[in-house]
């Protein structure tokens, strides 16, 4: 009878480890997926930057990696500015102006992902330099 006792739990105990064992690999494999999403999707925003002023505006365009994103530039631009960019993964939407004028440079930025604002920031001063960052949407 004891030994009876010992070969059920000891199939029990291994049916258990099976088990908890394609458990563990299944949320691995789950796990694995999303990171895989959240460095290879891509998503649009748009930039918008206004004010007076403003000298240059630095924005992620989507070059570079997810981790480290080129930076492109645009000088003495037409504002209001706006551009609507693709990015990659957990890519940080950014975009970033700077402004110097004596009679005092005012900036805006706004980063709008599926109408909805991420980010706004506005600044005014004889130099600004500041702007706007987001965590990507596809990262939380």
């Amino acid at each position: 009878m004891l030994h009876t006792v010992r070969t059920a739990a000891g199939a029990l105990a291994a049916a258990g480890l099976v088990l908890g064992l394609t458990a563990c690999t299944e949320a691995a494999d789950k796990a694995v997926d999303q990171v895989d999403r959240a460095v290879t999707d891509t998503y649009e925003v748009t930039y918008e930057v206004t004010g007076k002023g403003v000298d240059s505006i630095d924005f992620h365009a989507g070059g570079g990696t997810a981790m480290e994103p080129e930076i492109e530039t645009v000088r003495q631009p037409a504002l209001p500015w706006r551009k609507t960019v693709t990015l990659k993964g957990i890519m940080p939407p950014a975009v970033m102006p700077t402004a110097v004028d004596a009679a005092d440079a005012e900036v805006s930025c706004s980063i709008t992902y599926k109408g909805k604002v991420l980010k706004e920031s506005k600044d005014s001063g004889t130099v600004v330099a500041g702007g706007c960052i987001a965590v990507s949407p596809l990262a939380g």
